[in-house]
């Protein structure tokens, strides 16, 4: 659980700032995600499926900036679609880590060693490779052999260039804990941090058969921590969050605290359930009914126990009781005896399903401003001729 001191210490501040001013709802990580367009078909992935209008669809370097201003995270996240596709993406961290924001570059690694001159060691940048489990597990879940072996290769070249590295796996119902110890011990070999998350229930996700519900999350995760009693498993979570996958915290969701900021705007409600946008952070943070959203509340939300959803909630709840955090850090994570209550879900509102909506949308105004550019072309074609 050894998360850089440096970077605690600089969030842990924020946190108590935000208490002392008062704050009930306020952003720990921005999940800015400049394209959706991706060299890889994840079966569990949902950001991938729209059409190719959208895919070629890029944030601006400038947006990405005024976007991480406007927030106020320290953190920012750039997941995907695959970031390092981006044109600009050297610029866009170059500009982040300029404004002293922790910048956690998320990339499957196909073209990280390729890139790695794009950017420069910094403690404020991290890369975070995505692995979902050692050799034959990842390349089924990437669809595509041989990612395995050359994310890892990329792994090793960007720690040789001194840069800090991280891996990231979102855990599907069907991989065995004894996988995913043995992956968390070779996690320690490369010497490098984890983060998991069990993977959410996209609505367009082509492969729907294998995400985790909560009690199989519960039941998974406290078989894995079992395995690790002992060993030196790097995770960069707070021992809260991983508490709570064990099934021993109750906690509700805070959607707010890792908003998402995307190529249709900031996502309503959070990074993973985009059903509305908001043209900027305070209209987000102002017109969203956040308390419709979370488990319990709404059937989309049922089985979440992603970490943009929860692992704000343990940040919170660390700060509030920090004794209890400690607790928990010394003692390791509970796996055996009673869990903590389940949400009730007998009161939650039904799913409603306005993906499509959405996309339709976008592709009127792409269509508009295309047609208003090739408009604006004519005119000044027509005037030089003139």
């Amino acid at each position: 659980m050894a998360i850089p001191f440096f970077k605690e210490m600089r969030i842990g501040g924020y946190l108590l700032k935000q208490k002392l001013l008062g704050r009930k709802r306020y952003p720990l990580v921005l999940m800015l995600e400049p394209l959706f367009r991706c060299n890889l078909a994840c079966v569990g992935c949902g950001k991938i499926d729209y059409p190719d209008a959208i895919l070629n669809r890029r944030m601006t370097a400038q947006e990405c900036w005024d976007a991480a201003d406007e927030c106020g995270a320290p953190m920012v996240a750039i997941p995907g679609g695959e970031p390092l596709i981006h044109r600009e993406i050297g610029e866009i961290v170059r500009g982040l880590v300029a404004r002293k924001k922790f910048v956690s570059l998320c990339t499957n690694a196909l073209l990280l060693e390729k890139k790695l001159d794009l950017f420069e060691p910094s403690p404020y940048l991290f890369f975070s490779v995505h692995l979902d489990g050692l050799k034959e597990h990842h390349d089924k879940a990437v669809s595509q052999q041989g990612v395995f072996d050359r994310a890892v290769s990329a792994i090793k070249a960007a720690k040789a260039r001194g840069f800090t590295v991280n891996v990231n796996a979102t855990i599907f119902d069907g991989h065995p804990a004894e996988e995913i110890a043995k992956f968390l011990d070779l996690t320690v070999e490369l010497g490098v941090g984890v983060s998991m998350s069990p993977g959410y229930a996209y609505e367009r996700a082509p492969d729907q058969a294998h995400f985790l519900n909560r009690t199989k999350t519960k039941k998974l995760f406290r078989d894995v921590f079992a395995m690790g009693k002992g060993k030196k498993w790097n995770f960069m979570h707070s021992g809260l969050f991983l508490d709570f996958l064990a099934g021993n915290q109750e906690y509700e969701c805070t959607p707010w605290g890792m908003p998402a900021r995307n190529i249709f705007g900031w996502q309503k409600p959070c990074y993973l359930l985009g059903e509305g946008y908001a043209k900027t952070f305070k209209e987000l943070m102002d017109t969203t009914d956040w308390e419709t959203y979370g488990t319990g509340k709404y059937e989309k939300c049922a089985d979440c126990m992603a970490h943009c959803g929860y692992e704000p909630t343990a940040a919170t709840a660390a700060l509030n009781n920090p004794i209890k955090a400690m607790w928990v850090s010394l003692r390791g994570i509970r796996t055996t005896g009673p869990m903590a209550p389940e949400i009730d879900m007998s009161n939650q509102r039904p799913a409603q399903y306005i993906f499509s909506e959405q996309v339709q949308k976008k592709l009127s105004e792409i269509r508009k401003d295309e047609a208003a550019a090739a408009q604006e072309k004519a005119a000044r074609k027509a005037s030089t001729a003139a």
